[in-house]
């Protein structure tokens, strides 16, 4: 049979390692799918030293790779929204499959690319969005379709990660892992997109939208970092048996979805909690397999790359198959995707880790418990740092589960008290049982 001919446009570190793992394994690929891949088109500005690209036709407007007629599968590795965007749409319209490692387009866009997609006749592919190398979307859109998802929980940012550990295993401070993590690359100048959790919620946003059927609604994401996460939390969790990390977290509850990327307290137990450094991991819990984890590296060349090539190689085996009898782009049809709302982070219910600094003066705590139990807010478990006289005392309590909603009112008021000092930190606790 002919070979399928690819196009990839970037060629920065997926685009270098998407290159070298299609050579590399050119012939085991070939045995999988039954004819051979080329790497007919390239669209880059300049070359990569990372990889050959001998022999290969190159382009510095990577839209040449969108309207070159010889090609049956586009790969867009460029990136942002804007110009992947429109050449996405380009390359659609001219009848080419498209394989994308690119988490802010299908978030923000992939609605509106899968319907011109349908009616082109051709599909889109995007196992690289989420998590790197761990086979993710594939996993919970088929090999979990027998499943009603409960819900999805995942460390899906290994910059966040790796600070976080850094944090927790050596006592440092935010700002000081932060820097480190800037100079090993694994934090961009600006770590916005990494730190304040837009990245994960970027990938929670399909992560939800393939396990519920929903489609995706990034907007409605509450998004919460980790940069006022300090030393203290993260002695004051160990100390009550809980490990911090920041989770992507979706839920069905029945009446609503949850869509919520924060900071978040786990039992020490729990499996993710073990996951450490710029590593990736994802639990889902289904009704029929129990909770499941995948476990691995969430970024890099060559394990992006693997991600990226499987979905080339997925579509290769289509080419021959009609457009309607493909997996749907989000394992659902489109005609049968659910209205079910995304419930705002009002009306979420969970377990707070509460952090605050007070003035040592008889009553304070009584009047701190007095407005929690007016809010209908129970105690589970508190502690209190011993200090010199004079000085402000730090004070942690572990609550029962409350809604969101009570807890924001009661900090509120809580934070008005004259003798409670400086912003008041609130961590919401998950067990993530089964």
């Amino acid at each position: 049979m002919k070979p399928v001919k690819v196009g990839i446009a970037g060629l920065g570190t997926v685009g270098s390692g998407t290159v070298n793992v299609l050579q590399r394994n050119a012939q085991e690929i070939a045995r999988r799918i039954g004819r051979p891949i080329e790497i007919a088109h390239i669209g880059a500005r300049r070359p990569n030293p990372a990889c050959s690209i001998d022999g290969i036709r190159v382009s510095a407007d990577v839209f040449e790779l969108a309207r070159d007629p010889e090609l049956d599968i586009l790969v867009e590795l460029i990136g942002g929204t804007t110009t992947a965007r429109e050449l996405v749409l380009t390359a659609i319209e001219h009848g080419k499959h498209i394989v994308t490692a690119n988490k802010a387009l299908i978030a923000e866009h992939g609605n509106a690319i899968f319907r011109a997609a349908h009616e082109r006749g051709v599909d889109v592919a995007f196992e690289a969005s989420v998590a790197g190398g761990i086979p993710i979307l594939k996993a919970l859109g088929e090999g979990l379709a027998a499943n009603h998802i409960k819900w999805v929980a995942g460390i899906i940012n290994g910059t966040g990660n790796f600070i976080l550990t850094e944090m927790r295993d050596k006592g440092r401070d935010f700002a000081d892992v932060l820097k480190e993590a800037q100079a090993l690359g694994y934090a961009e100048a600006d770590p916005t997109f990494d730190v304040e959790g837009i990245d994960a919620a970027h990938k929670l946003t399909i992560l939800a939208s393939i396990a519920f059927g929903i489609p995706l609604q990034f907007s409605k994401v509450y998004t919460e970092g980790i940069s006022r996460i300090t030393a203290e939390d993260i002695k004051a969790a160990d100390y009550f048996g809980y490990c911090i990390k920041h989770l992507g977290i979706a839920k069905d509850t029945g009446h609503g979805v949850e869509l919520r990327v924060h900071p978040t307290l786990i039992p020490k137990e729990v499996l993710l909690a073990s996951v450490n450094g710029v590593m990736n991991a994802v639990m889902i819990d289904g009704d029929a397999v129990g909770p499941t984890l995948f476990y691995g590296a969430g970024a890099g060349a060559e394990p992006t790359a693997s991600a990226v090539v499987a979905d080339v190689i997925e579509l290769g085996r289509a080419l021959t198959v009609d457009h309607d009898e493909r997996v749907p782009y989000l394992g659902f049809h489109a005609d049968a995707m659910s209205e079910m709302p995304v419930l705002s982070i009002d009306e979420v219910e969970c377990s707070f880790y509460i952090r605050l600094h007070v003035q040592d003066r008889t009553g304070v705590l009584a009047d701190i418990t007095r407005i929690l139990s007016d809010k209908g807010i129970s105690i589970e478990a508190m502690y209190q740092k011993d200090v010199d006289d004079n000085e402000p005392v730090p004070v942690v309590l572990m609550t029962h589960r409350i809604r969101e909603s009570a807890m924001r009112e009661a900090l509120e008021q809580i934070a008005a008290l004259d003798a409670v000092l400086d912003d008041i930190m609130r961590i919401r606790v998950e067990t993530l049982d089964a």
